[in-house]
């Protein structure tokens, strides 16, 4: 074999270990695009039984998608899907909701990318609409209306088919700053905006 030549799993490892071309240690369009696609943390509660997180995704002239993540901390229980009724089916139950205002408004309603189970009850007219148990995740579009004080107001409600259901939580609050760069979350013992 020539000097010159190199087999090609050689080459090819070297080729892989070069930085990509354009890159520079200050950072690059390709890391700018990472950090845009990677979710940044905007919140984080626990109450009634499921623990909450609030993150931005894909920020982008002044627009972007709050990714809003619901797990229960015991196994078997569920969340109710978005389209149950405000006072659920018979008063049972009580839908997942994600609203804002001040500074930040939304542009699309809440979805959930998991499939809806119609769950028959004892004493209840009708069917309840239910996500599978455990985690779930929902997005909700929103866009900029400024800049100051926003917050995001979510409820749910957690049961489970032999456990019962856990006290529903109606509005909490997730208090936001809006910058000109982007939504963060507020500071410490800062009051949300009110509806």
């Amino acid at each position: 074999m020539s000097p010159r030549r190199r087999p090609a799993a050689a080459l090819i490892a070297a080729l892989l270990a070069l930085p990509a071309a354009g890159c520079s240690a200050g950072g690059t369009t390709e890391r700018t695009e990472q950090a845009t696609a990677a979710a940044v943390l905007l919140g984080r509660f626990e109450e009634s039984g499921v623990t909450v997180t609030v993150a931005l995704r894909d920020w982008h002239d002044g627009a972007g998608t709050l990714e809003l993540s619901f797990t229960p901390g015991e196994s078997g229980f569920h969340l109710y899907a978005t389209d149950l009724p405000p006072n659920g089916v018979d008063g049972v139950g009580r839908p997942t909701t994600a609203r804002t205002d001040g500074a930040l408004g939304t542009t699309a309603p809440l979805t959930v990318a998991a499939p809806v189970r119609r769950l028959a009850l004892e004493g209840v007219t009708g069917t309840v609409p239910v996500y599978p148990d455990g985690p779930v995740t929902a997005t909700l579009p929103v866009r900029a209306a400024g800049t100051g004080p926003a917050a995001v107001h979510i409820g749910y409600a957690a049961c489970s088919e032999t456990d019962g259901c856990l006290l529903p939580v109606d509005d909490h609050p997730v208090p936001l700053d809006i910058t000109p760069t982007g939504p963060t979350a507020a500071p410490t013992g800062s009051t949300p905006t009110s509806r």
